[in-house]
C-alpha cells in the first residue's frame, strides 16, 4: 500500500488457517513462487475478557509479552482522539478521487471509528478516513490493535510507516484490499520497493485482536494470540523510526475497492510493548 504521503495530518473465534507467503518485486510485477509459512502455534497478546469493552476484551496486561513492557494503552475513551493522535484530511497519493476529512474520524462508545460515507460537504462523493499516532515514534516494539470492519468495499489498513516519510519501509500487519474474508500483510523494504505477502481468510466482521512484533532480527504478525505470517532477513529489517497508522482507501474511479454502502473500520484498544 503506497498511498500516505500526500496526505495532511490535522491534530485536533474461530480462524480458518490459511497461510500464504508470496514475495514480489513491485518494480517489475514478478512473483515469486508462494511457500508455506510454519504456524507457530505460540500464545501471543489477545486481550483480558471484559464484556464492559465494546469488543468483550479490554487490553492486555503488562507483562502479556514475555521479555517486553507495557509502553502505551489507548482505550478511547471521550469523544476525542488522544493526545498524540492526528486526523488526515485531503487527498492521499495515488488514489485519484479519495479524500479523507477529518470529521470521518469519530471517538464514540469507547471506539475508535473510521466511517466511510457518501458525503453532502464533498459533493456527495465517497469520503474516507485516516489516522496516526504521529506523536509516537518508535524503533522496534510490539503493537496490538483490536478491531473489526463492518463492509467490504474499501481498502482498509493498520500499518506502521516511517515518521520522516521517506518511503520506503513499510509494515502492513492488516490489509484487506477490500474484502471482508481475509486480509494480509505487506513488508516494503528496499530502494526497488520489494514487497514479502502473507495472507489469511477470516472474517473481518468479527473482532480480532492483530499484532505486529518488529525487532532488529525478524517482523512477526499475529491474530487473536497467533502467528500467521513472519519475516526473518535481519539484513532487510527497517532500523528508523516509524508510526502507528489507520486508513482507509477507495479507488471507485479505477473501477475497484469501491463502497457500495457506508462503512466503518471500529478500534476498540491499542496496546504498544518495548523490549525489555
Amino acid at each position: 500500500m503506497l498511498f500516505w504521503t500526500s496526505r495532511t495530518p490535522h491534530r485536533v473465534q474461530r480462524l480458518a488457517w490459511a497461510l500464504v507467503a508470496v514475495a514480489v518485486i513491485a518494480a517489475t510485477g514478478t512473483t515469486l513462487p508462494a511457500r508455506r509459512l510454519v504456524n507457530l502455534n505460540g500464545h501471543y497478546p489477545l486481550g483480558v475478557p471484559n464484556p464492559a469493552e465494546p469488543s468483550g476484551y479490554g487490553p492486555p496486561g503488562p507483562t502479556a509479552l514475555a521479555g517486553y513492557r507495557l509502553a502505551y494503552v489507548a482505550d478511547f475513551g471521550g469523544h476525542v482522539l488522544p493526545r498524540g493522535w492526528d486526523a488526515f484530511a485531503g487527498q492521499p497519493g495515488g488514489a485519484p478521487g479519495d479524500v479523507d476529512a477529518v470529521s470521518h474520524v469519530v471517538v464514540s462508545g469507547g471506539m475508535l471509528q473510521l466511517q466511510i460515507y457518501r458525503d453532502p460537504r464533498y459533493g456527495n462523493r465517497w469520503v474516507t478516513a485516516g489516522t496516526c499516532q504521529c506523536g509516537v515514534t518508535r524503533v522496534y516494539g510490539a503493537y496490538f490493535v483490536r478491531s473489526r470492519y463492518t463492509a467490504a468495499g474499501p481498502d482498509q489498513a493498520e500499518l506502521l510507516w516511517p515518521a520522516s516519510n521517506q518511503w520506503p519501509p513499510e509494515i502492513d500487519f492488516n490489509e484487506t484490499g477490500g474484502s471482508i474474508v481475509s486480509t494480509t500483510t505487506s513488508f516494503h523494504w528496499g530502494g526497488a520497493n520489494t514487497i514479502v505477502r502473507s495472507a489469511i481468510h477470516i472474517d473481518m466482521t468479527q473482532w480480532h485482536t492483530w499484532g505486529v512484533i518488529w525487532s532488529k532480527h525478524y517482523i512477526l504478525y499475529t491474530v487473536d494470540g497467533r502467528v500467521w505470517g513472519s519475516y526473518r532477513v535481519a539484513a532487510n529489517i527497517p532500523r528508523v523510526p516509524m508510526t502507528l497508522n489507520f486508513v482507509q482507501h477507495q479507488l471507485c474511479s479505477k473501477g475497484r475497492q469501491c463502497p457500495t454502502k457506508p462503512t466503518q473500520m471500529d478500534v476498540d484498544w491499542v496496546a504498544e510493548y518495548v523490549a525489555r
